[in-house]
């Protein structure tokens, strides 16, 4: 395999062997040459998506359920400020 450049992580980067379908990684390939950053973006935003996922529902167990108005107002913070309804949607 031909070696990758190196992902935005600089020397805090761990090397690691990910094993991933051949048709997955042959339209993988056709998006970016920056496989490394392109998994370690991909990585961290699903991180993101959990540990928010775990503030939500730590937040319903002390609070309650939110409002749909709460909700909304909570969606437009997060996603208004980094990007559009679109990226959240794809997120």
């Amino acid at each position: 395999m031909q070696h990758e450049r190196q992902c935005d992580r600089g020397a805090n980067a761990t090397p690691i062997t990910v094993t991933l379908p051949s048709d997955q990684v042959t339209e993988f390939r056709k998006l970016t040459d920056n496989v490394s950053g392109y998994v370690a973006e991909a990585v961290a935003r699903q991180i993101r998506h959990q540990l928010l996922g775990e503030d939500f529902r730590r937040h319903e167990e002390e609070h309650g359920p939110f409002s749909d108005e709460e909700f909304a107002e909570a969606r437009a913070k997060i996603f208004d400020s980094g990007g559009s309804s679109k990226d959240a949607d794809a997120a």
